[in-house]
């Protein structure tokens, strides 16, 4: 398969696909801190009916929103579809290998969480890959296109 470019904007089909195919997703940096972007991502996957396990290496045994919290991937005690990283770009290509290990499909990065590296590490294992985006954006974005057929 050959490498998605990540500096274009991804083929509608291709998120689509995405997020229509998994179900289970490990969200690497969750935070129980309501005002955190993560949480406001979490709550809405999870709201829209996706399996989300919240992971975080500080908050092990606790949970968010009812979700017990996993310290690492490799922890977890279930198959994960996507790996969803709310951390630091560089920390990408080590989180990425660990997404191969556990034999998840999906690495996606948050806004802001781009690195070639980890898109490569993944893309070489045969896992789809989506960088410096937000899936509860991309997930309602069908909603945003004007509805031409609707009177204003």
């Amino acid at each position: 398969m050959g490498y998605m470019n990540h500096n274009e904007d991804y083929p509608e089909q291709y998120l689509a696909d995405i997020l229509k195919s998994v179900n289970t997703i490990a969200m690497l940096g969750a935070s129980p801190d309501r005002t955190k972007f993560s949480y406001g991502v979490l709550r809405v996957l999870h709201e829209t009916g996706y399996n989300m396990i919240p992971v975080n290496p500080g908050m092990e045994g606790e949970e968010i929103r009812g979700l017990r919290v996993f310290p690492t991937l490799a922890s977890i005690d279930q198959p994960v579809d996507m790996v969803q990283v709310f951390r630091r770009a560089e920390e990408l290509p080590a989180i990425a290998s660990e997404a191969v290990a556990i034999g998840a499909k999906v690495l996606w990065g948050q806004i802001g969480v781009f690195n070639e590296e980890a898109a490569r590490i993944a893309e070489d294992a045969g896992l789809k890959v989506v960088m410096n985006r937000c899936p509860k954006i991309e997930l309602f974005r069908p909603f945003w296109k004007p509805k031409l057929h609707l009177t204003i």
